[in-house]
């Protein structure tokens, strides 16, 4: 199958998404880390500074902290008053009850269909957690899930695995693309059953929406073609048997990617959660040219000092098409955080939780996610891709071949 080379092109929609992504992350994790310290006196927030990394900010967490007062109340520390110190607000209460109502509903089914991704089965607790809001699971999952699903998931040498697929769904195995497939099968009409599949609509065709300009160029649509001409290896299915190097097993690691991207809540993850399971997964080493290659299935973002991977048929007009209840919650801590971004110490009187109308989306201020300095034109070179605005493509072609930073 012979390869088109695509420019890179910037999607400010997504990146925007990504930014109001990662703001709530934080906030979530933040929020689910104070919960579960003792309630007696207030956190000071030296001791959270340490935590800067893992939540992804670019700024001190006593600067995203003081920035958020709607979910974070600053305190006097009762020992050493000019020692900044935190607790929850009552809005941050509600917010964690409802996180946790949401996530209980399913979040055993996303681990369990991660673990049939992988060749063992099982996952080192250290390769999980990274995906921990990704696929919202509790803070507690590695005790909760075995303890209330026994022969589903056991954990053992710091490794959770997955025993059985008894009591889970009779589609458990099956990938996204297959059920969407099933059920258009279902709706379609006697008309639309009569016609000869033509290329651009044959079985299990991922599908693609390409930056502006892509999706009329020849080379690309008989590059498209061909590749969903290639049979559909489902990411469920055992693969060892075909080659590496073939188009076969490149649209299978397609197949996979797009599975394991639609297995989470916002339909994005980072990079670096991906590396850590890209032996289980049995990625190639150079994985991330398989978004670089086919933008029309994923968007590969560097904002916030870090490379985002996207599903793009996730999203509709900046919002998503399948809504999960916990993304409807965390849509509500947005609101909060907004709320104290407006209003600072008087938010929490402007707040408004059980009214629909309340929670209009609004745009949040990304600072403390813009790295000061950063080129992130160069870090898009690195992955031997053109640099391209959304308003219009490229002139130029980089003759240089693709690379994994």
């Amino acid at each position: 199958m012979q390869k088109v080379r695509l420019k890179w092109v910037k999607n400010r929609g997504l990146d925007h998404l990504i930014e109001r992504t990662t703001s709530i992350r934080a906030s979530c994790l933040l929020l689910d880390h104070l919960a579960r310290l003792p309630a007696s006196s207030p956190v000071p927030a030296r001791s959270l500074a340490r935590l800067q990394k893992p939540l992804g900010l670019t700024v001190p967490v006593l600067r995203f902290l003081r920035r958020h007062p709607t979910l974070f109340a600053e305190q006097p520390h009762p020992r050493f008053p000019t020692l900044p110190s935190f607790s929850l607000t009552p809005a941050s209460h509600t917010l964690l009850d409802r996180l946790a109502d949401a996530s209980a509903c399913d979040a055993h089914l996303r681990l369990a269909r991660l673990l049939l991704l992988t060749r063992s089965r099982s996952l080192p607790l250290a390769s999980v957690l990274p995906l921990r809001f990704d696929l919202g699971l509790p803070f507690n999952f590695a005790a909760a899930f075995p303890a209330a699903h026994p022969g589903v998931f056991a954990v053992a040498n710091n490794r959770i695995s997955l025993l059985s697929a008894s009591g889970l769904p009779d589609d458990f195995a099956v990938s996204s693309l297959q059920r969407r497939h099933a059920a258009a099968i279902e709706s379609a009409t006697y008309r639309a059953l009569s016609r000869p599949p033509s290329s651009s609509s044959a079985p299990l065709a991922f599908p693609m929406r390409f930056p502006r300009g892509y999706g009329g160029m020849k080379k690309v649509k008989a590059w498209m073609d061909e590749f969903h001409r290639l049979p559909y290896i489902s990411p469920y299915d055992d693969a060892s048997g075909i080659d590496p190097e073939s188009d076969i097993y490149e649209k299978r690691n397609i197949g996979l990617l797009h599975e394991l991207l639609g297995l989470t809540v916002h339909k994005m993850v980072r990079r670096n959660a991906i590396r850590l399971l890209r032996e289980e997964l049995a990625l190639p080493h150079k994985f991330t040219r398989l978004f670089t290659r086919y933008p029309g299935v994923f968007y590969l973002s560097l904002k916030c000092k870090t490379t985002t991977l996207v599903l793009r048929e996730g999203y509709e007009r900046g919002k998503l098409v399948e809504q999960h209840p916990l993304a409807a919650v965390r849509d509500k801590v947005h609101y909060v955080m907004r709320t104290g971004v407006l209003y600072r110490g008087k938010g929490l009187s402007k707040l408004v939780l059980d009214e629909d109308g309340a929670e209009e989306e609004g745009t949040l201020d990304g600072e403390e996610f813009q790295g000061e300095g950063m080129d992130e034109d160069a870090d898009v070179e690195c992955f031997g891709m053109d640099i391209v605005d959304d308003d219009g493509l490229a002139d130029d072609e980089d003759d240089e071949g693709d690379s994994d930073a």
